[in-house]
């Protein structure tokens, strides 16, 4: 599955006829771009930490990524699907137990400095490794990084780490921060988490609460082809249906993370001057899972887990609430993610009177009023669609004799009371799969997750079989084993129902025509957007 492939095919026809009359005329403009121009880019959210060093989140890379640069970044033909960016080139050894990065020289820091195989070796072990939260899972056995000179840095691990593992996490995992800056300070706190300075084609130049942030040129970058753009600046609309009017007017160029609401599409995709682009998230699949606090003695049963799934209607999901642009899900794994991805699998299809069923012969036996028991339903409020579903829900629940009530909060709260309070029965949740399962995926149904850890196993699941294969894998070196152990794992969440996955998704980018070089990457909308240029 691609992101094209699961967009609506109505809109997708207009789309591959505007993408394909201009698709030369485009490469011709992109090349000859010329350098110059602002671009005003809607942003619904204003991160309370900018540094992707520390916070590594979409929200967080949508900005950052321009400033703040990673070893490499996704690719669509890259080797490896992976681009250079600070490192060059990178080598696991066959044990396992280091990672040889050879760096980029000539490389300056926005304040001058020199870039060295120090700030990577800092960052690594002072950041990435204790303080990241996703770091810390992919580095947990990092124990040394030696700088044998100032463009060689060494990974050293207690542990067979897999390098596929590393290598698949390079994009996320690894955004470089000067020691000079960082070192001897108290990290967290340190006010060059809001005022970055990066190696990156754009220079961090202001920020007005509730406003703007505003990025500038690096004219010493060590692409001398790029920037193209002199401004970025990030514009904050955090209604979203503010963005299509904004960019109607051309008082933006480029809405991103489907900023424009989905069921907008359909029409602003008709006005002239606008592309709507379904390309470029294929590396952030965002999943919509239904968590369960296993603490309840009902969901802690199988059987009603397995009766819940049977209520959800998943095609209904993906054609009334994503309005098409969605795939339903078989387990934790996205189709789109072919190195591990396998539908062999149980599933549990759409089957109402079968749900019912089950939680007779279960016992849970409806009472007067038609319910079985009640449940305490949070949906998490990112998206329109989370939200959407936790109503959907509601209903789909109410029909087999579950009384779901609906418990809203804005993010912090929900956050608090799912991950750290454990109040909650049912929770809908929209975790990220970020190109490798050891990554940000396992860590939803593995035992053990400390308080307070958002996107993890909260809910109290435990199955030692499970713990043991992610564990294995975690240590697995090779290639060929680690991948089939995962396959066994989505075997086993699938089977087991710690969660439930419903659907997967990409976003959609809309921009102005003159935007050049969009989405020419599968993390497009958190890269750097060098070549990234406007139509004179």
């Amino acid at each position: 599955m691609t992101i094209p492939e699961i967009s609506r095919r109505t809109l997708m026809k207009g789309t591959a006829l505007l993408l394909a009359s201009t698709a030369l005329v485009r490469q011709a403009l992109a090349q000859a771009a010329p350098a110059g121009g602002r671009l005003i880019v809607a942003a619904d959210s204003e991160p309370k930490n900018l540094n992707p060093a520390i916070v590594a989140s979409n929200g967080v890379f949508f900005i950052a990524s321009k400033v703040i640069e990673p070893l490499a970044e996704a690719s669509f033909d890259g080797k490896d699907g992976l681009a250079p960016r600070l490192a060059t080139s990178w080598e696991g050894s066959a044990d396992g137990l280091s990672v040889t990065f050879k760096l980029r020289d000539g490389v300056t820091w926005h304040d001058g400095k020199p870039f060295t195989s120090l700030d990577v070796a800092f960052s690594a072990l002072n950041i990435w490794k204790p303080l990241q939260n996703l770091g810390r899972l992919v580095f947990a056995n990092l124990e040394a990084v030696d700088t044998p000179d100032d463009y060689t840095a060494v990974f050293r691990f207690s542990k067979p780490t897999p390098f596929q593992l590393i290598r698949n996490a390079l994009p996320v995992v690894t955004s470089v921060v000067a020691k000079h800056i960082f070192d001897g300070s108290d990290i967290a706190a340190n006010p060059a988490n809001n005022t970055l300075v990066g190696t990156g084609p754009f220079k961090f130049a202001e920020y007005k609460p509730g406003e703007y942030y505003r990025l500038t040129r690096n004219e010493n970058y060590w692409d001398n082809d790029q920037p193209k753009l002199d401004e970025i600046v990030f514009r904050v609309l955090p209604d979203r249906a503010s963005a299509g009017a904004a960019l109607e007017a051309d008082e933006i160029q480029l809405a991103a993370f489907s900023a424009v609401p989905l069921a907008d599409l359909d029409r602003i995709s008709k006005v002239e001057g606008i592309k709507v682009i379904s390309k470029g998230y294929e590396a952030l699949t965002y999943q919509l899972v239904v968590e369960i606090n296993h603490r309840r003695k009902e969901l802690a049963d199988l059987r009603v887990r397995q009766a819940i799934a049977q209520a959800i209607d998943k095609k209904f999901v993906v054609d009334t609430i994503f309005l098409g642009y969605a795939a339903a899900s078989t387990g934790p794994v996205p189709k789109n993610a072919p190195e591990f991805y396998t539908s062999d699998v149980a599933s549990y299809d759409f089957n109402p009177a079968a749900a019912n069923d089950i939680l007779d012969k279960a016992g849970y036996k409806q009472g007067a009023d038609g319910n079985r028991f009640k449940l305490k339903l949070r949906p998490a409020p990112y998206f329109n669609e989370t939200r959407q579903f936790g109503d959907y829900l509601r209903q789909a629940l109410a029909v087999i004799g579950i009384d779901a009530e609906i418990v809203n909060a804005d993010a912090a709260a929900h956050q608090k009371a799912v991950y750290t309070e454990h109040d909650f029965d049912l929770a809908i949740g929209p975790p990220v799969f970020r190109g490798d399962p050891a990554i940000s995926t396992t860590i939803l149904v593995q035992s053990g997750t400390s308080d307070g850890v958002p996107f993890s196993n909260q809910g109290g699941y435990v199955n030692p079989e499970l713990d043991k294969i992610i564990k294995q894998a975690s240590e697995t070196v090779d290639t060929a084993a680690r991948t089939d152990l995962y396959r066994k794992f989505q075997q086993l969440v699938a089977a087991d129902l710690p969660l439930i996955n419903v659907a997967e998704w990409g976003f959609i980018t809309v921009a102005r025509d003159t935007v050049l070089n969009v989405s020419d990457n599968p993390r497009w909308a958190v890269s750097n957007w060098g070549d990234t240029a406007l139509q004179s």
